[in-house]
């Protein structure tokens, strides 16, 4: 019996290694299987049944969750794991939930049952998941009397409906005349329209009611029009601070590739300027649904998730409504690009911060990378005046022409002046006076001068913006032309709007915009400045008013205007094109005007100033 006995618990324990190798190697299968169906998922796709599950997420607004399987369990020729699901939902609303991934071994191989309960285990064959959004409530951007400068508004929406169009091109070139106004460009359209499904939407542009109501009468009955009626979060104007606060709309494609999971198809988030910058802060969470909806007329579904909407926080900002109206109706009538700045002296708020029509969503005001032209000489003058290397009354030659190197440099009248004095020089903004000055600024005496000022120093305003450059060294023909604003210094308008709220105040502090969230960077206050030279300067600046090249301005309504006019040249072209400037100061309000391309004159730039100062004081 002994003897029998051996064989006997030898072939128990090859029969239990024999079943513990098994199950180890049913559980790799089914672990590999599971791992390869949870990466197609992810992916936004189920394999062998991918019209089934695009038709179950199509409401949803996403097919790509986020997924974490637990260890798989198996039991004979059938597995299971717990798989934790995450759908981002837009608007920072997560929805969490498990569900369970069954499979079945077959022929050796193990294979994903896949049902709509694999999704969730509430889904029936032939249901959908559905999200459903109500109203966003989003913070708005105030002004600095703590009033909503943005707030929803009602806007028309117009589109084309590919099925009801006869005539593409025809519809196009109507659609195109009756918003031509409107800056919108509709030669893409006919290809729009031609790629898109039949029932599709295609979109145009988006109206304000108003606008809307004006040309509606042009565009209603054009064969292939649809509108949607909507509400947006907008400003008081199409005009008003449009590249600074930006705009909201639907979220693009870009946008959704470059943040995968924060936002769905159909979001309204910020598109530029401060919206796009706190869009988190202001755009809150919606309120948010997901229901399981049968295939059948009338189901309204099994609430699955819910998500209690959460209002946008408002931002704070410097701006004043009155400057800001004033600044907008000031660069509007340009057809070239135009800029303007204004700042209050006392205390470096940005009351107005304007950019023409004509310059889109270009915000020139803050971003411009251009040169600042003869504004620059408030910067020479104050190195020339602190250093005693010049008096106001002392005697400077100013030639039509004059030469350095070989580099010949003229100024912006084609002429000259005869027996000039410093501050008659400065007034009528005589380029050569200051290059036969250049010497005695030192090779980096602008960009001592500057930089209390605040040019070519790191600003925090809690908005894009340039600060500017302002390079030392260089050749005796760099040291010239910096010596006026040309060479390779260049500036924004705000940075150049700054510095001379610095000059009219006695001390550099840095412009402030967003009050709250308070910018966490923001630039010490500069030195207390040479008394003794800024009352040299300011006369100077005064006398560009009432002797010099912008004596348009004297008289204009609000009391006396100190200033500096510029024309900047730039780019290949000889003779070269020529940006215009000014900037100046009234009361407690600096600011800087800019256009591109204005010419070889600063008129556009001193029109555009009068325009300001005469609402500004309406």
């Amino acid at each position: 019996m002994r003897h029998r006995r051996k064989p006997t618990g030898l072939l128990i324990s090859l029969t239990a290694a024999t079943a513990l190798t098994a199950c180890s190697s049913d559980t790799d299968g089914a672990t590999k299987s599971l791992d390869a169906f949870l990466a197609a998922w992810r992916g936004g796709t189920i394999p062998g049944n991918e019209q089934q599950y695009q038709r179950l997420t199509d409401r949803l607004g996403t097919r790509t969750p986020e997924l974490t399987a637990d260890k798989v369990t198996v039991d004979g020729d059938n597995a299971s794991a717990p798989v934790n699901v995450t759908w981002s939902l837009g608007g920072g609303v997560r929805w969490q939930y498990p569900t369970t991934v069954r499979l079945t071994q077959r022929d050796g191989n193990w294979q994903v049952d896949w049902t709509p309960a694999t999704v969730h285990p509430d889904l029936a064959p032939g249901s959908q998941l559905v999200r459903r959004q109500g109203e966003q409530e989003r913070g708005s951007i105030m002004n600095a009397a703590g009033e909503a400068i943005t707030k929803p508004q009602p806007v028309v929406v117009v589109g084309v409906k590919r099925s009801a169009v006869t005539d593409p091109d025809k519809l196009a070139k109507d659609l195109g005349a009756a918003l031509a106004a409107d800056g919108v460009d509709t030669s893409g359209l006919p290809k729009r329209i031609n790629e898109a499904k039949p029932d599709a939407f295609v979109s145009v542009i988006t109206l304000r009611k108003e606008r809307y109501s004006q040309i509606r009468a042009q565009i209603r009955d054009l064969p292939g029009t649809v509108f949607r009626e909507e509400t947006r979060v907008l400003a008081p104007t199409r005009e008003y601070a449009r590249a600074l606060l930006g705009s909201v709309g639907p979220v693009t494609k870009d946008q959704l590739d470059r943040n995968p999971g924060k936002y769905v198809t159909g979001d309204e988030v910020g598109q530029g300027g401060l919206q796009q910058r706190y869009d988190d802060l202001l755009r809150g969470a919606p309120a948010v649904t997901v229901s399981a909806v049968a295939d059948k007329p009338g189901d309204t579904g099994k609430e699955l998730f819910r998500n209690e909407a959460k209002p946008g926080s408002p931002l704070r900002t410097t701006i004043d409504n009155k400057v800001q109206t004033a600044a907008d109706a000031a660069v509007a009538p340009e057809a070239k690009k135009a800029a303007l700045v204004a700042v209050r002296i006392s205390d470096g708020a940005v009351l107005g911060v304007a950019n023409s029509p004509s310059a889109g969503a270009q915000n020139l005001a803050m971003e411009a990378k251009v040169p600042p032209g003869s504004t620059f000489k408030m910067i020479s003058a104050l190195t020339l005046l602190d250093s005693g290397a010049v008096d106001l009354d002392q005697q400077v030659p100013c030639p039509a022409t004059t030469t350095v190197e070989g580099r010949s440099f003229k100024n912006a009248w084609n002429g000259g002046l005869d027996n000039a004095t410093f501050r008659s020089a400065f007034a009528n903004s005589c380029n050569t006076a200051f290059v036969a000055l250049a010497p005695k600024l030192g090779s980096d005496g602008l960009a001592k001068t500057a930089k209390p000022l605040g040019i070519g120093e790191p600003w925090d305003l809690g908005a894009d913006m340039y600060a500017g450059s302002v390079p030392a060294g260089g050749s005796a023909v760099d040291q010239a032309a910096a010596s006026f604003g040309q060479g390779k210094t260049v500036v924004s308008p705000i940075v150049i709007a700054g510095a001379t709220a610095g000059v009219a105040a006695g001390q550099w502090r840095q412009p402030k915009l967003v009050l709250e969230p308070a910018p966490a960077k923001p630039a010490a206050d500069g030195p207390q400045l040479n008394a003794g030279s800024l009352e040299k300067l300011r006369t100077m600046m005064r006398e560009v008013i009432t002797a010099g090249s912008a004596k348009a301005l004297n008289g204009v309504k609000g009391g006396p205007v100190s200033g500096k006019t510029g024309t900047a040249e730039y780019g290949t072209e000889n003779p070269p094109r020529s940006h215009s400037w000014f900037t100046g100061w009234q009361g407690d309000i600096a600011f800087a005007v800019f256009v591109e391309d204005g010419g070889n004159e600063a008129s556009l730039a001193v029109s555009a100033a009068k325009r300001f100062l005469t609402a500004v004081n309406s």
